[in-house]
């Protein structure tokens, strides 16, 4: 039976890995994502879970393991941050192209230089374009739910395609929270055994991750593109699906105080709880604002953003990423190329806030609104606002 507990998130990651019963996991050790891997060993050494454990020399090899052993048809994790991600980058263009349900864990935190381990989510927005569906967590309970809702939408045989499960680290992985924990039974009857389409047997020998030649490599790439884009019906259908089994429902794109709103914040991952305490401070002063945040972000939702921001004369975007020398933060650059063919669109307006670590308050968020208002009245900059900047 589900039991509340108090618990580290990360921690609390590691439980989902173990009721999700998987076979392998392989890793290695980075900050802030640690404490998960090291809590599944220790689970895997106490016998708590059967499994693999494949302790690597780096991360490169971590996923590069994860490779091999998802394609011989095991239930495969991983987890890792920051460089870590940045040096599987070479092999995580592999895992979707091949069709290997891997699920990982990505405890965001900033990419060197300087030198930084806090957070920020410069390391998943280098990865865009991997091919990997993609989800956020903005607290413990969704960590746990979204690590179980990733094994039941890469393994469904209309999928086939890696999942990451994004949470902001050490402001959410080392923070103690309370949730629910689902036992194993509980979970399978919401998660089946893995049922591999094709794997590398002996007995029955094929070809995986041949040369593409010019002649194949763009219908490759169309393939697995089809593919993502058709995942989000089956995430949806998973979410749902999670809901009614257990009575938490998720949503693409998850909105907070909306109606009636002229100004919305875009927000993701755990500070989208400090802006909901900016919202509901502002609209206690009688400011229409609201927040819209992104829950799944491969495959981007369209038809859900865009309803999302329906009626609205300006939104605000929050990065907590920079892209240096271009004209506005990643998730505002995609944001705006979504709005683009739409026949009414709010303003759009880019702000750079809570690098490396530094803190997101409220006041950053009345700030933003403040901004993005006096923009949309008299004109905007042409690239971004850095929020929090001090004086050298």
């Amino acid at each position: 039976m589900a039991k509340r507990v108090g618990m580290e998130v990360s921690l609390g990651v590691s439980e989902a890995v173990k009721v999700a019963d998987v076979d392998v996991i392989a890793a290695y050790p980075i900050t802030p994502q640690t404490h998960i891997v090291e809590h599944l060993a220790e689970l895997v050494a106490n016998g708590e879970l059967d499994a693999e454990f494949i302790p690597v020399e780096s991360e490169h090899s971590a996923m590069s393991s994860c490779v091999g052993s998802s394609a011989t048809g095991a239930r495969t994790y991983t987890a890792s941050s920051s460089q870590g991600l940045a040096l599987m980058h070479e092999i995580l263009y592999i895992v979707p192209a091949l069709r290997l349900p891997v699920v990982m864990t990505v405890v965001n935190r900033a990419l060197s230089g300087p030198i930084n381990i806090w957070n920020d989510h410069s390391d998943i927005m280098s990865e865009r374009d991997i091919g990997w569906v993609q989800t956020f967590a903005e607290n413990g309970q969704e960590a746990f739910d979204l690590s179980v809702h990733a094994f039941r939408v890469a393994e469904d045989h209309s999928v086939l395609l890696p999942v990451i499960v994004n949470l902001d680290g050490f402001t959410l992985s080392h923070v103690v929270e309370p949730f629910e924990i689902l036992d194993r039974a509980e979970v399978a009857k919401y998660l089946p055994p893995y049922k591999p389409v094709q794997r590398l047997d002996p007995e029955h020998p094929m070809t995986m991750g041949a040369v593409g030649i010019p002649e194949v490599y763009t219908e490759a790439k169309k393939q697995y593109e089809d593919a993502l884009v058709r995942s989000k019906s089956v995430v949806i259908q998973a979410w749902k699906e999670f809901g009614d089994l257990f009575g938490r429902y998720y949503h693409p794109v998850e909105t907070y105080k909306t109606e009636g709103a002229e100004t919305l914040l875009l927000t993701m991952g755990s500070v989208s709880e400090t802006a909901m305490t900016a919202i509901d401070k502002m609209r206690e002063a009688g400011k229409k604002v609201g927040l819209v945040r992104f829950r799944l972000w491969r495959p981007f939702p369209f038809e859900e953003f865009f309803e999302a921001v329906k009626g609205v004369k300006t939104l605000a975007v929050m990065d907590r990423a920079m892209s240096p020398g271009g004209p506005c933060g990643p998730v505002a650059a995609e944001v705006r190329a979504a709005l683009y063919d739409q026949p009414t669109r709010p303003k759009v307006f880019s702000f750079v806030a809570g690098l490396g670590g530094r803190d997101v308050q409220v006041s950053d968020f009345e700030e933003i609104v403040s901004r993005a208002e006096k923009y949309a009245e008299k004109g905007a900059p042409a690239t971004y606002d850095l929020i929090g900047v001090r004086e050298i």
